[in-house]
């Protein structure tokens, strides 16, 4: 005789255990993806310490550079600093580059963030398309990308702007494609609804969101390709990098020391401009919900009011003064009155003066790059391109492999050693975890000097100090590491929902307590996320430090760009671009098991 089944065990009420039952469990049960996503990052971990044991990187090897570094100093000092007519041109140059090429990759990254994103591709041929161009331009070298264009349209700024513009699209236009993804989709459904076209919900209904992220990742970009203006100085490119290359390469290192530290002013006054032009252009954004929420409740009273006919045009300043400072206020309550824009305040002057003074920086640049075209390369770029293929090893596929390895060993050991520092650095920058705003300040100040030192300027340092090889490589990238990854952190950390660190400060929790148990379970994800960012930067990055004798692959690679191997070069990018790619899915395995 058939037995009836057993009827299904009804759910555990929210935040308990069924009646009669065992107590809830006050831990989850360990997921499998969970386990073999903290086996990897062991293993990734052992990684990192094996290759810091095997290059040899210890407190002997520093204690044996101190003669060298002594040494060095002595024939650094004092700085030679030319004079400004003479520092103003290459200055003025390097900054028209950087502009007009950050300037490209927005304008090319725009419509590939679209077509990548999942939430606005036209399809799935159009997402994967966009998403393989924007991998290929973030694992391609932008030295390679200069050597490619220095055939087609020989030496000039054009060639600066196009290596470097090319190469940003990879970070721009994923980071773009991310925050369209993470859009709220209801102002673009409504106006799906009301019967807009495609084009009207993208301007619209994405827009206006994605703005803030859009502005914050360009000038973000900006500081990013200043330094790596150094380092295409070295391969021809003009400004003050060529001009560090040239008294580098004549040993004057009192003026080649001196451009450096003008370098180092000029990348901390564009983080503090950057600053101040996102509060100037992005008033607001860093609002929680709770901010938006209780604007909306200022300024909703207004317009029930302006429809039932209850208020005049006379009460509108107070409505405008009631919604504060916030533009969205502003416009709120200009509606309200009958007014079409809001009215012309301080704020708004000067958001208005910061526009305008971006648009002309950007239209000089663009001018300055036209008039500094290059002089014309030797082949057409059809022709230019086919010297690149197909790869080929030149008979060095064993070098390439041991090269391959170092720079891998270079990346791994430099982001141990940068976490090592950046992490703490990173968690005392941010305001709501330092003991008093002025530790934030000071960890802030710090962390912006460092990311201000172009690593290829580290490596000269390191490889004048201890000599040739990875070593110096390595610790180049591990101050590197400090200024990116510090600040990465600092963010994150800052972004964190503050509700349950106010709960258990409550309750009387200690600030290490409060951090323990609410802040960092929280940025945990995060963490992780900018760990492997930061390995991923460090693989491409020790590839350009060969350049400069720093170890890895990166010396094979300007071997052969020297004697115009071009298939090696083609080969060589292939590889970095295999190890880059497996880097990328062990973080998206290791961010989706800590999420």
């Amino acid at each position: 005789m058939a037995t009836a089944p057993a009827p299904p065990a009804p759910a555990p009420p929210p935040g308990g255990a069924p009646a009669g039952g065992p107590g809830p469990r006050t831990l989850p049960r360990p997921r499998p993806a969970s386990a073999a996503a903290a086996l990897t990052g062991a293993a990734l971990l052992a990684a990192a310490v094996w290759s810091l044991i095997d290059l040899r990187i210890n407190v002997a090897t520093l204690a044996d550079s101190a003669g060298n570094a002594a040494d060095f100093l002595s024939r650094m000092l004092p700085l030679d600093f030319p004079p400004l007519a003479e520092l103003a041109p290459p200055l003025l140059e390097t900054l028209a580059i950087v502009t007009a090429a950050t300037v490209l990759s927005v304008v090319l990254s725009v419509p590939l963030a679209v077509w990548a994103a999942g939430n606005t591709a036209p399809g799935r041929p159009a997402r994967a398309a966009a998403r393989a161009a924007i991998v290929v331009a973030r694992a391609v070298p932008d030295v390679v990308l200069a050597v490619l264009f220095f055939r087609i349209l020989g030496f000039g700024a054009l060639t600066g702007v196009l290596a470097m513009g090319l190469h940003s699209v990879g970070m721009v236009g994923k980071l773009y494609a991310d925050a369209v993804e993470q859009i709220d989709e209801g102002p673009r459904t409504a106006l799906r609804a009301a019967g807009a076209s495609r084009l009207q919900e993208l301007v619209g209904g994405v827009l206006p969101q994605v703005l803030p992220a859009f502005i914050a990742t360009a000038l973000h970009r900006f500081d990013v390709n200043l330094r790596i203006s150094v380092i295409l100085g070295f391969v021809g490119v003009a400004g003050i990098g060529q001009e560090i290359s040239h008294a580098l390469g004549r040993l004057d290192y009192q003026r080649g020391m001196a451009l450096a530290v003008v370098v180092l002013a000029l990348c901390v006054a564009v983080e503090l401009v950057s600053v101040a032009a996102r509060r100037a252009l992005l008033p607001g954004t860093e609002q929680r919900a709770g901010g938006l929420a209780r604007l909306a409740a200022r300024v909703a009273p207004a317009l029930r009011a302006r429809r039932a006919g209850a208020r005049d045009a006379a009460e509108a300043p107070e409505g405008a003064a009631a919604a504060g400072a916030d533009p969205r206020a502003a416009s709120a309550a200009a509606l309200a009155s009958g007014r079409l824009t809001p009215r012309w305040t301080a704020g708004r002057v000067r958001r208005a003066l910061a526009v305008g003074a971006a648009a002309a920086a950007v239209a000089a640049s663009v001018a300055a790059v036209a008039a500094e075209a290059g002089a014309g390369g030797s082949r057409a770029p059809l022709e230019a391109l086919a010297l690149f293929w197909p790869p080929e090893a030149g008979g060095i596929g064993g070098r390439l492999l041991e090269g391959l390895l170092l720079t891998v060993q270079i990346a791994f050991a430099a982001t141990l050693l940068g976490a090592l520092l950046a992490l703490p650095v990173g968690v005392l920058a941010a305001r709501n975890v330092a003991p008093n705003s002025g530790v934030a300040q000071a960890c802030r100040m710090f962390i912006v000097v460092v990311r201000g030192v172009p690593e290829l300027i580290l490596a000269i340092v390191f490889v004048v100090m201890i000599g040739l090889g990875p070593v110096a490589g390595t610790l180049a990238l591990s101050i590197g590491a400090v200024g990116l990854l510090g600040k990465l952190v600092a963010d994150s950390v800052e972004e964190v929902d503050p509700g349950p660190e106010r709960a258990l400060r409550a309750v009387g929790a200690s600030g290490p307590q409060v951090f323990l148990s609410a802040t960092l379970p929280q940025a945990l994800p995060a963490f992780i996320g900018h760990l492997m960012y930061q390995l991923d930067v460090n693989i491409r990055s020790a590839t350009v430090l060969g350049i400069v004798g720093a170890g890895g692959i990166g010396y094979e690679l300007l071997n052969a760009a020297r004697v115009q191997e071009f298939g090696t070069v083609t080969l060589i990018t292939l590889m970095v671009f295999a190890v880059v790619m497996a880097v990328e899915a062990l973080a998206v395995r290791l961010r989706r098991a800590a999420a």
